[in-house]
C-alpha cells in the first residue's frame, strides 16, 4: 500500500508507533482481504458455523441470540463511532453529550449482553464433552482472540466512560481509524490513547487478521435464500417387500412436512 503519512505525523510518531499503528493494521487488512479470496477458492462449501445443536440445545438457546444480538448493536455504534465524524453527527441535529450518553449506555448494554451470551458459548463447549472433542484448531484460536476483544473493550468503556471521567476517543482513535482507509494514517492521534483502548484496537485487528481462517467467515453467508426457497418436500422410504404393515395411522404418498 501506498500510504503517506502527513510531515507532522511522520516527525511526532516513533518508530514502535509506526510499527503498531501503521504497520500492523495494514499487514492485518491485507490479510484479511488475501485470506477471504483464499478461503473462497479452496473451502467455498465450508463457510458456514458448523452447527452442534444436536448435541446441546439448552446453553444455546440463550446464548446464541444474546451473543449474536449483541454483537450486531457492538458493530453497529463502532461504524457510527469510528467511521462517522462527530462534525457529521452534530450537522443532523445530535450534540456531542446526547451521542456520547447514547453511545456509552447502549453500548454497555449491547457489550454485556454479547459478554454474557459469549460466555454461555465458550462454557457450552468446555462443559459439553462431544462438543470439546469437535472443536478444530482454529476455533480454539478464535474464541481467546474474540473474548480478549470484546472483554477488552467492554472494560474500557466502564473504565473510562461509566464509571471513569469521560474518554472523546472520537478525537484520537477514531481518527485513527479513518485515517488508515484514506491511506492517510495518523499514528501520533491514538499513541496518546488509554492503554485500554489500544489493546481493544490491536486485538480487533488480530481479529480481522484472522478473520478468513475461522468460523467467522459464516457472516458472509447469511440465509436470505432461504426466503425465497422452495419448500424441501420430505418423502417416506417405501418399505421392502414382504415387510409387515404398520398399524400406525396411514399417510398420504407425499409423506411432505
Amino acid at each position: 500500500m501506498n500510504a503517506a503519512l502527513s510531515p507532522p505525523a511522520a516527525a511526532s510518531a516513533s518508530r514502535v508507533d509506526l510499527l503498531l499503528w501503521v504497520a500492523v493494521p495494514y499487514i492485518c487488512l491485507a490479510v484479511f482481504l488475501v485470506g477471504h479470496v483464499w478461503r473462497y477458492r479452496q473451502d467455498q462449501f465450508g463457510w458456514t458455523s458448523r452447527t452442534t445443536q444436536l448435541l446441546e440445545h439448552r446453553w444455546l438457546r440463550w446464548g446464541s441470540p444474546l451473543f449474536h444480538l449483541g454483537a450486531f448493536m457492538v458493530i453497529a455504534g463502532h461504524v457510527v463511532g469510528l467511521a462517522v465524524p462527530d462534525a457529521w453527527t452534530e450537522a443532523v441535529g445530535i450534540s456531542e453529550h446526547a451521542y456520547h450518553t447514547t453511545a456509552v449506555w447502549a453500548g454497555s448494554v449491547a457489550g454485556v449482553a454479547m459478554v454474557t451470551g459469549l460466555a454461555m458459548l465458550c462454557a457450552r463447549r468446555l462443559v459439553t464433552r462431544r462438543i470439546r472433542l469437535g472443536t478444530d484448531r482454529s476455533d480454539k484460536f478464535l474464541f481467546p482472540l474474540l473474548s480478549a476483544t470484546v472483554l477488552l473493550g467492554i472494560t474500557a468503556t466502564f473504565a473510562h466512560n461509566v464509571f471513569g471521567a469521560g474518554y472523546d476517543y472520537r478525537s484520537t482513535v477514531s481518527v485513527w481509524f479513518r485515517g488508515l482507509f484514506v491511506l492517510q494514517p495518523e499514528p501520533e492521534a491514538i499513541a496518546g490513547a488509554p492503554l485500554l483502548f489500544q489493546l481493544h484496537a490491536l486485538t480487533a485487528f488480530l481479529l480481522f487478521a484472522a478473520w478468513p481462517f475461522t468460523r467467522l467467515v459464516h457472516v458472509w453467508s447469511a440465509p436470505v435464500g432461504y426466503l425465497v426457497r422452495p419448500y424441501v418436500v420430505y418423502r417416506r422410504r417405501p418399505a421392502p417387500a414382504g415387510a409387515p404393515v404398520s398399524a400406525s395411522r396411514p399417510r398420504s404418498a407425499s409423506g411432505s412436512r
